[in-house]
């Protein structure tokens, strides 16, 4: 299942998001925020979405604040989240190969949709490597 988490900044490319999942008949859950108009804290929404990432490991987020810094922080707090910030295709990419990210973080100011729909896609088809990478992984 996938997740999706935003506050007030990222509430619009949240929604962009969900018409492109609405397109592909993908199922998702969405923990709010629900409008742009009230100002709210990310951490409430990003605790939410964590709970319901680890309910399942075939599950992943994509948590999108103003910067998607803040929900990352928030997000990594949880020892069974990996989040990434992803500005690109490759660091999508990269965080699901390499570190078996299980949740997207995304800019809502500094992502156009049509970059984040690639970015959505890239994180969602990209398998984790394991072998070096799992090792590390366990180190955490």
């Amino acid at each position: 299942m996938i997740i999706l988490a935003s506050d007030h900044a990222g509430y619009l490319l949240k929604e962009e998001i969900k018409k492109f999942f609405n397109k592909e008949n993908i199922i998702v859950i969405d923990v709010g925020c629900y409008s742009r108009e009230q100002p709210d804290d990310y951490p409430d929404f990003a605790k939410a979405a964590n709970q319901k990432v680890i309910e399942d490991p075939r599950n992943v987020g994509i948590y999108i604040c103003g910067t998607g810094i803040g929900m990352s922080i928030v997000a990594n707090r949880n020892p069974k989240i990996r989040a990434a910030l992803c500005m690109n295709e490759n660091f999508a990419s990269l965080a699901r190969r390499h570190n078996d990210a299980n949740v997207l973080c995304l800019s809502g100011k500094y992502t156009s949709p049509k970059k984040a729909i690639k970015i959505v896609k890239v994180f969602l088809t990209t398998d984790f490597e394991g072998g070096r990478h799992a090792r590390r992984i366990k180190k955490y």
